[in-house]
């Protein structure tokens, strides 16, 4: 009788952050007001992920730092409801990260970043146990990037890697990649070395440059290059150096807030690719199906977005 693949073990490393998002209903008129929603939401890239990953059924854990405040229990319960291990970092003095987000009419959004907490995870908030039997480390660039959050996230692929675990990386956004210029963003991304490397076209192009997309392969020997309504692209070295190239359609959405659609794609794709690959299916079966299950989920989360989260 064949034994029942068991779900992928996966931690995400990085942000757990309170969300403030204004979505006015109209182009803002400065100097005066226009109608629109403000809420607040669970945020960060690293928690939106597990949070997705955690509803596919992933065995998911979340290290994060917040603060000692009532946004960062909210925060905390909130993951803990969609089924994921939360270890938290509780810096005292220091509030739970916030990240203000301006929805434009059409979908366009823009952030503040204010960080606090979120990066005050350090290598010694780590425990190696954590790391024993997980299939995969998955971390937002976010996470590789200042101190000690960065050097908190090289700690952990060092301890994915003694445990034998895969490592995946999100460029998350150029602005921060490229802040001490592309050389360095490359040296990152080198440093980290990771299995796959996920990028949207734009952050693509910033990194390696217009129409060479892969040259992420330089990088990591698969990348996937998110394309929101145009789908998505899968690269990787096959054995003797070939290249797969696979192009992956999605289903058009028309959508107010793309926020989080990103991370989502992640959750999905690593959910989709990890089980096929503990069932032993070829390479370019798995990665097709990843990109599939990335692009479904992405789809759930344009359409059933976080809800209000509750302060109380």
């Amino acid at each position: 009788m064949a034994k029942t693949p068991q779900p992928p073990r996966v931690i995400v490393l990085g942000d757990l952050t309170l969300d403030v998002v204004l979505a006015p209903a109209r182009p803002l008129e400065r100097g005066t007001d226009v109608p629109g929603r403000a809420m607040l939401r669970q945020g960060g890239s690293a928690a939106n992920t597990a949070r997705w990953l955690g509803r596919l059924g992933a065995r998911t854990t979340l290290i994060c730092a917040v603060g000692r405040d009532a946004p960062g229990r909210a925060l905390v319960a909130a993951l803990q409801a969609d089924r994921v291990r939360v270890r938290a970092r509780r810096i005292a003095g220091t509030r739970t990260g916030r990240i203000g987000v301006l929805v434009e009419p059409g979908g366009e959004r823009s952030f503040v970043a204010d960080r606090a907490a979120a990066d005050g995870l350090g290598p010694l908030d780590l425990d190696p146990a954590w790391f024993i039997r997980i299939d995969a480390l998955h971390l937002p660039a976010y996470s590789l990037l200042g101190k000690p959050l960065g050097d908190a996230g090289l700690a952990a692929i060092r301890l994915a890697r003694a445990a034998g675990a895969l490592v995946t990386v999100d460029l998350a956004s150029v602005g921060p990649l490229l802040e001490r210029g592309r050389r360095a963003a490359l040296a990152l991304i080198g440093e980290a070395a990771p299995d796959l490397l996920f990028a949207t076209a734009g952050e693509a192009d910033a990194l390696v440059g217009a129409r060479r997309a892969d040259g992420l392969l330089d990088l990591a020997p698969i990348a996937v290059v998110k394309r929101g309504q145009q789908g998505a692209t899968v690269l990787a070295r096959a054995d003797g150096g070939n290249l797969v190239h696979l192009e992956i359609a999605t289903t058009p959405f028309s959508a107010t807030d793309t926020t989080g659609a990103g991370d989502a794609f992640d959750a999905g794709f690593l959910a989709g690719w990890l089980a096929a690959r503990g069932r032993g299916l070829s390479q370019p079966t798995a990665l097709r199906r990843g990109a599939v299950a990335g692009n479904r989920t992405a789809l759930r989360h344009l359409s059933n977005p976080p809800g209000e989260l509750a302060l109380g």
